[in-house]
This record gives structure tokens, C-alpha cells and sequence, in this order.
């Protein structure tokens, strides 16, 4: 192994691009919404919605742009949290990397490049449009880098069960989802969601570092694979009730979902997102216990639909998993709010 650059410490890069007192306030604001939400002192709905990956600053901003503009509409049913996702992670260890790996798709990887354009474009997203976003925690260690901007983070299907995802968890300050692996164990979940509720001693960039444990941790359900390689919802009614009984039997606190209306719920058929996600809502007006649970989606949507390979330059179009188009995406967003 080469060590080729010593990366900047976050706090040189956090006085290097500070945020402003006005817009740390507005987070501020957003932090304590949301988390109104998860603790059931709100019941709105959280919609974390946005592309799979942000691969391009401009078409980010223009996405946010527009989610803007409708936030005023539905802002009595529901919060938005748009994805920001600047890590992406790889089954086989190449092709695409996210942002933060490569600030320019098209060019050699740059991690020092990469950490300083996250943190601009996090910064744009809460300076001009007033969103404080998610991210997901996939290299525990660079969270740092992004702790005074972000409300929400997620622990993927491929990290749930490591233990620095689990250990960090506990101590970031907000709400932290934790998806359900990819072979649908939800064993696996709740006992991260657990890890990351109790008070927890662990090393974090070289630190001795204690936490309070984290309330806010919740489950997000993506659907899984089975043995055979077939994409297996778990966003039902029976999987709700069966979530809610889990929760019921055990000693957490705050008993959360967040439904994941892409991945394998949808089998990566992205406009299956619109129905999952109305289908959900059906089960949230059958049953108010569902409806408890339940606090929001994620959505995968961006500028346009589908998604294309690296090199064709198509704006605002995904380079990673398929996404809902704008138009598409709107009429989705108002949709929700009406059935709520």
C-alpha cells in the first residue's frame, strides 16, 4: 500500500468554507423539525428525496431549485430532506464512487478535492435554498467533514452490520436510519438500531471518544435478495405490522420507519416508486399503528428519468440507479401530500 497525501484534518477544511451564523441557525431549525417528527411530537411526513447519487453540482442545485419552489405547497404534511449522497457504494469495488471519491466523473479520482466539494455543495444546498440534507455514512470517518451541515444520515444495506457504522451512529447528534442487509435479516437492523441507542465507548480518528447513544436511530426498509437473486419487497402492510410488533417487543426508543420506495422494493424499477409509495400510505390510513411507524419515504428522483452511463453527459440524469423524473416526481410530491 502507497500513502500518496495526507488528506486535511475536517476542522481545516470547516474554517477554510465555515457556514454562516444565519444559515447554522436555519439547520438548527430543520434538526429540531425533524427530529419533532421521529419523537411523534409532529406528524408530518419526512420525505428524503432526491438523486441516487450527486454526480453533478449544478444539477443537484437546480433539483434543489425546484424542490424549493414547491416546499411552500405541501409544508403542513411534509418536511423535505433532499439527498445530497456523495458516497456511493460498490458491490465489486469499482465503476463509480460518488463525489467525494471523484468530484468529476470523468476524471481521476481526487479524495482531497472530493472532501472540499461535498462540503461547498452541502453549504450551497443550506445557504441558498434553506435545505439541510442527508447524506449516507458510508466511510464513518469522513462524517466530520459534513456533522455541522447535515439532519440525516443513512447506514446501507452493505454496512448495517459493521460495527464503526454502528459505534458512530450513537454519537452523531441526529437521526440515523438503518437499512435492513441486503439478504432482508431485519434481526440485523434492529440490533444495529440497538448498538446505536446505547451509550458507547470507540475510536474515532484517533480519538478516545464516548457517546450518549443515539434515540434517534430508526429502521429504513429497502427490500432484500433472496437465495435465488430475486428482489424481495418488504414495504407491505405485513411488513409494516410486522415491524411494529418487533418494535413493540423491544426496548427501543422511538419506534421509526422510513420506506425506501427504490432498491429492491422496486427491483430498481424506478417508476414503481409512485405506487409503493401510495400503497403505503393506504396502509398508514388502514391501520394507525402502521401509521405511527411510519415516518416518511425515500425516494430517489433528479432532473430527469432513467439514468445513463458515464460519458454521456446527459443533465440531470442519473449515473447510478434509475431515478424519477422531475415532472414525474412533483406530481408524486403533491400526491402524498393530498392522501395525507
Amino acid at each position: 500500500m502507497e500513502f500518496i497525501s495526507k488528506l486535511p484534518t475536517p476542522q481545516e477544511i470547516k474554517t477554510q468554507y465555515s457556514v454562516p451564523e444565519k444559515s447554522l441557525l436555519l439547520k438548527k431549525q430543520r434538526q429540531q423539525e425533524i427530529e419533532d417528527i421521529f419523537t411523534g411530537k409532529d406528524n408530518r411526513k419526512i420525505l428524503i428525496i432526491g438523486p441516487c447519487s450527486a454526480d453533478n453540482e449544478e444539477s443537484v442545485l437546480e433539483y434543489l431549485s425546484r424542490l424549493h419552489k414547491i416546499e411552500e405547497q405541501v409544508k403542513d404534511k411534509l418536511l423535505f430532506v433532499p439527498r445530497i449522497y456523495t458516497n456511493k457504494p460498490r458491490t465489486l469495488g469499482i465503476g463509480y464512487k460518488g463525489m467525494s471519491y471523484s468530484p468529476d466523473p470523468s476524471e481521476k479520482p481526487n479524495l482531497t478535492k472530493g472532501l472540499i466539494t461535498i462540503r461547498k455543495l452541502h453549504m450551497r444546498a443550506l445557504t441558498e435554498y434553506g435545505f439541510s440534507c442527508a447524506d449516507e455514512m458510508l466511510y464513518p470517518q469522513n462524517h466530520s467533514y459534513l456533522d455541522d451541515l447535515l439532519v440525516y444520515v443513512a447506514v446501507g444495506a452493505r454496512s448495517v452490520e459493521n460495527q464503526q457504522h454502528r459505534l458512530t451512529a450513537s454519537g452523531v447528534g441526529i437521526p440515523v436510519g438503518m437499512k435492513n442487509p441486503t439478504s432482508g435479516d431485519i434481526s440485523v437492523m434492529i440490533n444495529a438500531i440497538y448498538a446505536a441507542q446505547q451509550p458507547q465507548m470507540f475510536e474515532y480518528r484517533g480519538w478516545e471518544c464516548k457517546s450518549a447513544g443515539n434515540p434517534l436511530t430508526h429502521a429504513i426498509l429497502r427490500g432484500f435478495v433472496n437465495r435465488y437473486g430475486q428482489s424481495t419487497p418488504n414495504y407491505h402492510y405485513e411488513d409494516l405490522i410486522a415491524l411494529f410488533e418487533t418494535y413493540a417487543d423491544s426496548n427501543l426508543l422511538n419506534p421509526a420507519v422510513i420506506v425506501d420506495t427504490n432498491h429492491s422494493n422496486s427491483n430498481k424499477n424506478f417508476l414503481e416508486q409512485i405506487r409503493i409509495a401510495k400503497e403505503v400510505l393506504h396502509s398508514c390510513r388502514y391501520s394507525t399503528d402502521v401509521n405511527s411507524l411510519v415516518k416518511g419515504f425515500m425516494i430517489e428522483s433528479y432532473l430527469e428519468d432513467g439514468s445513463q452511463n458515464i460519458g454521456e453527459n446527459i443533465y440531470g440524469k442519473s449515473i447510478t440507479d434509475p431515478c424519477l423524473g422531475w415532472d414525474k416526481s412533483e406530481q408524486l410530491i403533491l400526491d402524498i401530500a393530498e392522501l395525507l
